[in-house]
């Protein structure tokens, strides 16, 4: 791990300001939004569009890096992000802030798609799996500090938009003026939808309807708070308590899917994201019991990412796995565009519960549809299985095929072990 840091600090430290401002400009919208009158249907659309420019982006981005490299689309992506972000409380307009989450969202892409390549061409196979858990812990980190920041200002002034844009401009100094050389690009062509449905039905739905869940979590949980009526202090720890439960119980279940039916523990895993929505959904009035739904629902939402591409892979060649990862990203992210419109209508209709119902929805699909893809295909024995990597929802194609990397090596090593034996 030590020298995992000290190859790739820079670029670690860059990601963790650059997360810091995302997960800030995220929640802080969501509280301004109610100040500014605008309607749950309004903000809704305004989070959504993040999630079109971010599908957009994850596109586009490869072919950029190739026509004027990783330097330039960096420093000209991150300049971007923080010019938006001041101008978000200049211009407090629904049309406005929806035309700077596309554009943000396009350019939060492709730098992560620019700085996931660097990390990659830093890391070695020795420490690969190192490298990916520490890019992980710190894009999660990001996320939770960033929450604290908003306590250090009014979320009606300028302030707090301004703390964001700063901490993008700075992330970008380390990574352009430490990181060297400029690694080459290469990206993987994803695999059609037709041929990954038919390799796995259960990953392609369940990646769907994750997508919707994970859009909420970041897009309408501060539009919930505000809508409760909790307090910025109350909806920034409300919305960090789904990122600290995405990496306290993302290992623990990456450990026992390598032990059983992995369909069996998505179903399981899925089930008691249920538990946790209708936890947040008939107990919320009460502030600690928001906490541990939203703790639950941020636990199982991201493992079960995790877990329905290991699934998938269960049933690929090592080769076709990469190709194969393109296809779940974009199938995820294509569930995350509908994800925000959809809570904010349940929201408008029922009340602030109705986020925690549309939570509760999709992991009910997730659980049904998981219960009846086994009875109509046969589970693989467990010692057939491949590796499970932790992978979190914001990985870009790039990050993604770094993982199914680590994967197959992971799975050559358990072989030679056992031919050894």
């Amino acid at each position: 791990m030590f020298q995992v840091l000290s190859s790739a600090w820079a670029l670690l430290l860059g990601m963790c300001l650059l997360m810091v401002g995302n997960g800030m400009q995220g929640t802080l919208l969501g509280i301004r939004g109610e100040i500014e009158g605008f309607s749950t249907l309004e903000m809704s659309i305004v989070m959504s569009a993040y999630f079109v420019g971010f599908l957009g982006g994850s596109r586009m981005a490869p072919g950029m890096i190739r026509r004027v490299g990783h330097v330039r689309v960096f420093a000209a992506l991150a300049s971007l992000i923080s010019a938006v972000m001041i101008l978000y409380p200049t211009f407090a307009e629904v049309w406005a802030w929806t035309l700077g989450r596309v554009l943000i969202g396009f350019c939060f892409s492709a730098v992560y798609v620019t700085a996931e390549s660097w990390l990659n061409n830093a890391a070695t196979n020795e420490n690969r799996g190192q490298a990916l858990s520490l890019y992980m812990i710190v894009q999660t980190a990001g996320i939770v500090v960033s929450q604290a920041l908003l306590l250090t200002a009014d979320p009606s002034g300028y302030v707090l938009f301004v703390i964001p844009s700063v901490l993008v401009s700075i992330a970008i100094t380390p990574i352009l003026l430490s990181i060297s050389p400029t690694p080459a690009f290469e990206t993987t062509k994803p695999m059609s939808l037709k041929e990954l449905a038919g390799f796995s039905p259960l990953g392609c739905v369940g990646m769907f309807l994750l997508g919707g869940i994970f859009s909420a979590q970041f897009g309408m949980a501060s539009v919930y708070g505000a809508q409760a009526g909790l307090s910025v202090a109350q909806i920034s720890t409300f919305v960090a308590m789904f990122f600290v439960g995405s990496v306290l119980l993302q290992y623990p279940i990456g450990w026992i899917s390598d032990r059983m039916d992995r369909r069996l523990l998505i179903l399981i895993v899925a089930a008691i994201g249920v538990g946790g929505s209708v936890l947040g959904m008939m107990l919320g009035q009460f502030f600690t019991l928001l906490l541990v739904s939203a703790f639950v629902v941020g636990g199982m939402s991201n493992p079960l990412y995790s877990l329905l591409i290991a699934h998938t892979n269960d049933f690929l060649e090592h080769e076709d796995m990469a190709a194969a990862s393109g296809g779940l990203i974009f199938i995820n992210g294509l569930g995350a565009i509908a994800g925000p419109l959809i809570t904010g209508s349940l929201m408008d209709a029922v009340g602030p519960w109705g986020f925690y119902m549309f939570t509760g929805i999709l992991f009910v699909a997730i659980v049904i549809y998981a219960a009846y893809r086994a009875t109509v295909r046969s589970a693989i024995p467990v010692e057939d299985t491949g590796a499970y990597v932790a992978v979190a929802p914001s990985y870009t194609s790039v990050a993604m095929e770094y993982a199914q990397e680590y994967a197959i090596e992971a799975d050559k090593e358990d072989e030679n072990t056992q031919n050894s034996r």
